[in-house]
């Protein structure tokens, strides 16, 4: 059923069938081009969207700080397991001085842990405020999850008995029973 007043103009003459078919299209076509182009945006559909993910990042941000907080604990609790399970226990009359960062502290070892410590097969390690001896192997590990605990770790290489060839003092023997 066509529009009334189209088919009265058609019945006097006024219209033409092709123009009326042809404005037809034009207004289907601007229909479907109006309901394409023409969104409605409401404004609290909008702020709300915005809110939401500002709080999936605030969200994502958390987690993730407490995913590293998480891990720093699990690295903290291992080293101190390392520390406890390794400790070489027994304190001696001989004290080895040794610096930790700039103050010289002092700890009581016997004289084979005084030779282990200097030949870099023991170190000495910071344990809730105190220090621990370790074997040297155990102190890599845990200088590799945690540097700041490992105070004194000699390597081998530092001192080595074979003198290098520019040393100007090779010729010259060092006693053994000499004490620093």
């Amino acid at each position: 059923m066509k529009n009334a007043l189209q088919e009265q103009l058609l019945k006097a003459g006024l219209a033409d069938a092709k123009k009326l078919k042809s404005l037809n299209k034009e207004k289907h076509r601007a229909k479907k081009q109006a309901g394409k182009k023409h969104v409605v945006v409401n404004e609290a559909t909008r702020l709300a969207e915005e809110k939401r993910q500002q709080q999936i990042a605030r969200d994502q941000a958390l987690n993730q700080q407490r995913k590293v907080e998480s891990e720093q604990r699990a690295i903290a609790a291992q080293v101190k397991q390392l520390i406890d399970v390794n400790r070489v226990s027994g304190e001696g009359d001989i004290t080895f001085n040794f610096a930790d960062g700039a103050i010289v502290k002092r700890i009581y070892v016997t004289q084979k842990h005084h030779n282990e410590i200097s030949r870099g097969q023991l170190a000495i390690v910071r344990d809730q405020k105190a220090y621990a001896l370790v074997p040297a192997q155990v102190a890599e590990k845990i200088q590799q999850r945690m540097p700041d605990v490992v105070v004194l770790l000699n390597t081998e290489a530092e001192h080595s008995d074979s003198p290098t060839e520019d040393d100007p003092y090779a010729d010259y023997q060092i006693p053994d029973d000499l004490m620093w």
